[in-house]
């Protein structure tokens, strides 16, 4: 697994970080593993970031591949799914309510004590990353955004159609991202060698192929990027970015679905 290695940030502490030095940048997660570690200390977690950053935060929750992560951290890894999806009801009920109580298989609690809640209301807008046909009922259920990993672009208005047909999901927006990226990136992360996910366009090639994805359903992207030496040529990149491309983006690309 060439891409995968060992060194990885602890989501909301670095995040936390970031926030401390930013002041309106959306701050984000990609991704963390929902059912290995208590619903109650990860909404205590992400309330807490959303609270100091004014706002700012975004989970992107998934529910894991690697058998060998849950076997350390003694979780049932074929029960995963299951407890996702009771841990992400626990988390809304501590964000929402005055006095959360809970009552599952996996996680209990009763007149629990919760406070800072999330700035944002009813709470933080919650992302799911996955491919599985789980995955789009759970983000068909609990979702406010999906973010792809192995579905082949060409899928994605199907994917989004079977999302909205969740019962009880009515007219909630749904924000899709996709990296042109990870059209290089394996089932279990190795790398692949993909034409349509270099990092050296010209500018209409990058406009246009983000015009093809806010066609599938896309609402959020990232400009591939080449090899960069140094801090200063990724600042550089970045203003690139900003002056060549998000103004042509925006005057082009279709609204999203």
């Amino acid at each position: 697994m060439p891409l995968s290695g060992d060194h990885y940030l602890h989501t909301t502490v670095a995040l936390g970080v970031i926030a401390g030095c930013t002041q309106r940048i959306k701050l984000s997660s990609s991704v963390t593993l929902l059912p290995l570690q208590s619903p109650i200390v990860q909404a205590k977690a992400w309330s807490t970031l959303d609270w100091l950053s004014g706002g700012r935060a975004t989970p992107l929750f998934g529910i894991g591949w690697l058998e060998e992560e849950f076997v350390a951290l003694g979780v049932p890894f074929h029960e995963r799914g299951r407890i996702g999806d009771e841990y992400i009801a626990a988390i809304i009920e501590l964000w929402t309510k005055d006095v959360p109580s809970f009552a599952g298989r996996y996680v209990s609690f009763k007149d629990m004590a919760f406070a800072p809640k999330p700035l944002q209301k009813p709470h933080p807008p919650i992302w799911f990353g996955g491919d599985a046909e789980a995955v789009l009922q759970r983000v068909g259920r609990f979702g406010d955004g999906w973010s792809p990993f192995r579905t082949p672009p060409a899928e994605f208005p199907q994917c989004i159609e079977t999302i909205h047909s969740f019962a009880g999901r009515g007219n909630r927006r749904l924000d899709v991202f996709f990296a042109l990226e990870m059209l290089n990136v394996g089932a279990h992360h190795e790398v692949l060698d993909d034409p349509l996910a270099p990092g050296g366009w010209s500018v209409q090639k990058i406009v246009d192929q983000c015009g093809w994805l806010a066609g599938l359903g896309v609402t959020e992207t990232i400009v591939p990027l080449p090899r960069i030496d140094g801090l200063s040529a990724y600042l550089e990149r970045l203003h690139w970015v900003a002056e060549e491309i998000m103004p042509k983006v925006v005057k082009e690309c279709p609204p999203p679905r």
